[in-house]
């Protein structure tokens, strides 16, 4: 009896050590656990930190990359634009000059006509077309070019109508059958418009 009461103690001890013991692999295996847990959780709040940050980052080269395209889009533009006002500086820089030289153009183109209906020399006519020829050579050189309009139909871009024959051939209705003065157009752009007599 004495035994059996001596042995039911020792045994509750190991029960209770087992117990404490298995308690305490318990504790330990989710203490583990959670620092496991939190492990991970520290490394995907990581991972997004820089997920986040990667994605900030691309979003500023985007819009910095997309500013860069469009200045220089801009750059470009101002320089093409510059470089045509600049050609059309250089090619009309002489056009106040031309446009008062046309008037003696006329005087030559008359004084030639009257030449060639009058009895005058040859020498006369001779010098009269030199000098004509030569400044018309000098203008076309500096991109004068006339404004053809004879037997043409009246396009008011480059003619004048300033009057109305009737005419009784049907090919020449709605032309132009005389110029009354001459249309000169300064490198493509018209800077007198033929004045023209139409046929009706």
């Amino acid at each position: 009896m004495k035994e059996n009461q001596n042995t039911e103690p020792q045994i509750e001890g190991q029960l209770e050590n087992e117990h404490a013991a298995d308690t305490e692999k318990e504790n330990a295996n989710v203490n583990e656990a959670g620092e496991a847990a939190e492990t991970q959780e520290k490394e995907l709040t990581k991972e997004e930190q820089l997920e986040k940050q990667l994605a900030e980052s691309e979003q500023k080269a985007a819009e910095a990359a997309d500013k860069y395209v469009r200045m220089a889009a801009e750059f470009d533009n101002y320089r093409r634009r510059t470089a045509k006002e600049r050609l059309e500086l250089i090619s009309t820089a002489g056009e106040e000059v031309i446009k008062g030289l046309l008037p003696i153009l006329d005087d030559c183109e008359r004084a030639l006509q009257v030449l060639h209906q009058s009895n005058d020399s040859a020498a006369a006519v001779e010098g009269t077309e030199l000098i004509y020829s030569k400044l018309m050579g000098y203008l076309k050189g500096r991109g004068l070019t006339v404004i053809e309009a004879k037997d043409k139909e009246l396009d008011t871009e480059f003619h004048e109508a300033v009057a109305q024959f009737p005419v009784e051939e049907k090919a020449k209705k709605n032309k132009i059958i005389d110029v009354v003065q001459q249309g000169y157009m300064l490198n493509g752009k018209v800077i007198r418009y033929a004045k023209v007599v139409v046929g009706m």
